[in-house]
């Protein structure tokens, strides 16, 4: 009896990479091994890719898929944040000349949505779900990505966007301040500049700047640690600015998940994930990202019956990844 074929998925960001293999197995392939590695520590994707290779003793791969952070085109894309023109094509040939797709993040990301646990999700609004309407997926984490479900003869199929770089509309005075600090520093205010964690200091630079007396230390850590820290200090109190940081950011990624509800009338769901979402889960149960999301007469009462859950795995886009490189399989 041959071997069951074997696949190769992997979900790559602007700070971390997750690879793993995967079995064919119903709707959710059935995980064999996976590592993580920082994006920054390789070249490129194929470099990468050998090493887990070759970690995991030289199997042999039947198809392969990636969500890349970046713009795609066919199998080529330049990650956004991380500098890499990525070929898959030259990974494909690598691993024997197997079938391929490559995917951005998020529509790697909306593959899972249906094969997700119930334990890997939380959900903040019930609403009424249309079995046959379309949903959307939302990921703030180094960068803010976007994408769509259509329902298109009895199935979902995922489609892309880059969202995250759509212009931030605010909505209220405060808003309106904190968009006027940042065009005067980066000319345009993409959704990325606020809703993501390089967004969340901005957001907290703006809430610390008129600051007197300020004794918190937040800002002054690193750049990849200061989100964090903002956030722990907002979550634990211990720092009005910081609360307010992280309200702010809370409610305006509710208003952009609500704008994304609006664009796809995504009847049958908004998934929220990403790195951030899961850590500041509290923050957002208090009621001020549903607020947001659903404050937008007159359709608010549409807005107020579409289901919104968050996906709390964060290996969500590599599961998505796998789901897709299942059908190349199954498509031959």
């Amino acid at each position: 009896m041959p071997p069951s074929p074997l696949i190769l998925a992997s979900d790559v960001g602007g700070t971390k990479t997750l690879v793993g293999l995967f079995r064919p197995s119903g709707g959710r392939p059935e995980n064999v091994v996976t590592r993580e590695y920082p994006t920054q520590d390789f070249d490129s994707f194929a470099h990468l890719v050998q090493t887990f290779i070759d970690e995991v003793d030289r199997p042999r791969v039947d198809a392969v898929c990636a969500g890349v952070a970046g713009l795609v085109d066919g199998l080529t894309a330049v990650l956004t944040n991380a500098g890499w023109h990525l070929d898959l094509g030259v990974v494909a040939a690598q691993l024997g000349h197997c079938p391929a797709a490559l995917l951005n993040d998020l529509e790697a990301m909306a593959y899972s949505v249906l094969v997700l646990h119930p334990d890997e999700r939380c959900v903040l609004q019930a609403g009424d779900p249309k079995p046959q309407g379309n949903a959307a997926i939302i990921a703030a984490g180094t960068g803010l990505g976007e994408a769509e479900l259509h329902y298109v003869d009895g199935r979902f199929v995922p489609s892309p966007s880059e969202g995250g770089h759509a212009d931030f509309a605010a909505r209220n005075a405060r808003e309106l301040a904190l968009a006027e600090m940042l065009i005067n520093e980066f000319g345009r205010v993409e959704n990325e500049r606020v809703l993501s964690g390089p967004g969340l200091v901005n957001v907290a630079r703006f809430t610390h700047r008129e600051a007197t007396n300020d004794d918190c230390t937040a800002l002054s850590a690193g750049e990849d640690e200061a989100a964090a820290a903002v956030s722990e200090n907002a979550l634990a109190g211990s720092c009005a600015h910081c609360v307010e940081a992280l309200d702010l950011f809370v409610e305006a990624y509710g208003a952009e998940a609500g704008n994304l509800a609006l664009r796809s009338v995504a009847t049958g769901g908004i998934y929220v994930s990403g790195g951030i979402a899961p850590k500041i889960l509290p923050a957002i149960e208090q009621g001020g990202f549903m607020r947001a999301f659903r404050d937008k007469p007159p359709l608010d009462t549409l807005l107020a019956n579409i289901p919104v859950t968050v996906i709390l795995n964060p290996k969500a886009g590599l599961i998505g990844a796998s789901v897709r490189a299942a059908e190349l399989i199954q498509r031959r």
